[in-house]
C-alpha cells in the first residue's frame, strides 16, 4: 500500500508542476494550418504536373 500512496503523491505533484508551467508550446491549430497549406500546395503542384503531362502526351503524333 505505501507504493500506491507514493505513486499517487508523485503523480499529483507532477500534475501540479505542469499546471504551474504556463509555457508549454504552441497549440496544435497553427501546426494544422501549416500542414493544410502544405497539402494544398502539393495537390496544386501534382495537378499542374498531371495536366502538363497529359497535354504533352496528347501532342505526340500517332503513327498512321
Amino acid at each position: 500500500m505505501p507504493l500506491l500512496t507514493y505513486l499517487h503523491v508523485a503523480l499529483v505533484t507532477r500534475l501540479a508542476a505542469l499546471r504551474r508551467d504556463g509555457e508549454r508550446g504552441d497549440s496544435p491549430v497553427p501546426t494544422a494550418v501549416i500542414i493544410f497549406g502544405l497539402v494544398t500546395a502539393a495537390l496544386a503542384v501534382t495537378l499542374l504536373v498531371k495536366n502538363r503531362a497529359e497535354d504533352w502526351m496528347n501532342a505526340v503524333p500517332t503513327a498512321p
